[in-house]
């Protein structure tokens, strides 16, 4: 007697397979979130400071490129700093002066000193902001050591010099009348993949000398 092909099926309830389809989305999704979250957490720092830079959000300081057009004024206003290290990064940070008294519109500069203390060359970047957070667009900074990465070798001791003024146009803000004292904070993070700086001209014609 001829037998007839055996047809091979699939036992598989429908609501299973649908069951195993849904769950291999949701891993894909969640794979996929989870790439995101730790390329976007190298990209975190740089991203904040010029999202804080572009729209003055909290605190964040302006950039300026030269002293105010009116020149000081009688009024005058403490600014204090603080400086903050984020895990990850073996560095000492802080400010040579805690706080100073300036006259509104008056160009002042003040140190910070870093010191590395890993036995490696290390880098970061460092985040700021000012407080009370209303006075951001007023603190015009000149020259910051918080404009760019910073590298440094084992050991190395820097001193990081701020530049800024605080815009005789506060004056004109009636909301901050009673404003007595300025905060200027800092926290310096890690940096994982610091910019490759370019050699300087010297090295590079030593090195075309040599081949």
């Amino acid at each position: 007697m001829d037998q007839k092909p055996t047809i091979s099926q699939d036992v598989t309830p429908k609501a299973v397979r649908r069951g195993l389809g849904r769950d291999a989305l949701v891993a894909s999704i969640c794979g996929a979130v989870v790439a995101l979250m730790v390329g976007a957490s190298y990209a975190a720092v740089p991203f904040y400071n010029w999202f804080c830079r572009a729209t003055g959000f909290n605190g964040t300081t302006q950039v300026a490129t030269s002293a105010p057009a009116t020149g000081p004024i009688a009024r005058k206003i403490a600014v204090r700093f603080d400086s903050n290290v984020a895990p990850g990064l073996p560095w000492k940070f802080e400010p040579e002066q805690s706080e100073v008294e300036v006259n509104i519109g008056q160009v002042t500069t003040i140190y910070y000193t870093v010191t590395n203390q890993a036995a490696r060359t290390t880098s970061g970047q460092a985040a700021y902001n000012v407080t009370p957070l209303t006075v951001g667009s007023y603190f015009q900074k000149i020259n910051c050591f918080c404009f760019t990465e910073q590298t440094m070798a084992p050991g190395e001791k820097r001193e990081m010099p701020v530049v800024f003024y605080v815009d005789p146009s506060i004056v004109d803000d009636h909301d901050n009348d009673g404003l007595g004292t300025i905060t200027l904070s800092y926290t310096f993070y890690p940096v994982r993949d610091p910019v490759a700086k370019p050699l300087a001209a010297s090295e590079d014609d030593k090195r075309k000398g040599n081949l």
